[in-house]
């Protein structure tokens, strides 16, 4: 029985790339390709592929907020993120978020078919080059009770604030969400207040 693989990345060569490689292993089968974060999610919760690997900077909503989208509906649905990024802040939301996986993109195509197989088999997998990240950022959290300011946002607020960053108007990210332009207006200041921003420069900015 092959694996199955939704591809989730807003780089044309690289989905292809993939996909081309995944389908030659013989027991991998790439049931669909996707370019932005909610039509990651949308797909992932229709067609229910074993194994979802994405990017975490795609357009309209992050890999990591897709992840965890994902994963709060069909927790069964395996999260592998493929991603250029190694700081700690990255890694350590994604492993919230849900992931089972984190593969750096440098790394050889062999170690992306190994994190399939191992996620494939309920394990964990970690691209070799992150793991003293992930010990280190684990060593902190036991050690010190600061809790980062990112994760006192909801995920809608994180929404918003990705949707601010794009440059969508306050009018766009409300036809997004299917909210009120005033329900928007509501997030930004709440945003404002907790990330102790003054502008919308500076929420940008962050």
């Amino acid at each position: 029985m092959s694996i199955q693989v939704l591809l989730a990345d807003d780089h044309e060569i690289m989905l292809e790339g993939l996909k081309q490689l995944l389908r030659n292993t013989g027991d991998i089968d790439v049931i669909g390709v996707v370019k932005d974060g909610r039509t990651t999610v949308a797909t992932a919760l229709k067609c229910r592929p074993d194994i979802t690997i994405m990017d975490i900077s795609m357009p309209s909503l992050n890999g990591i907020e897709a992840t965890r989208k994902i994963t709060e509906e069909l927790p069964d649905i395996k999260i592998i993120i493929l991603s250029m990024h190694t700081g700690q802040e990255f890694i350590s939301e994604a492993l919230r978020a849900g992931a089972h996986g984190y593969v750096l993109k440098e790394c050889a195509f062999e170690e992306l078919t190994e994190a399939i197989y191992t996620v494939y088999n309920n394990k964990m997998y970690l691209s070799r080059d992150i793991t003293g990240t992930v010990v280190r950022d684990y060593v902190r959290k036991i050690t010190s009770d600061n809790t980062p300011v990112a994760t006192q946002l909801t995920d809608r607020e994180r929404e918003v604030l990705q949707l601010i960053a794009e440059g969508n108007s306050t009018k766009e990210i409300a036809s997004i969400l299917y909210v009120s332009g005033k329900t928007i207006d509501t997030y930004r200041r709440n945003l404002m207040k907790k990330l102790n921003m003054k502008s919308i420069a500076e929420l940008t900015k962050y």
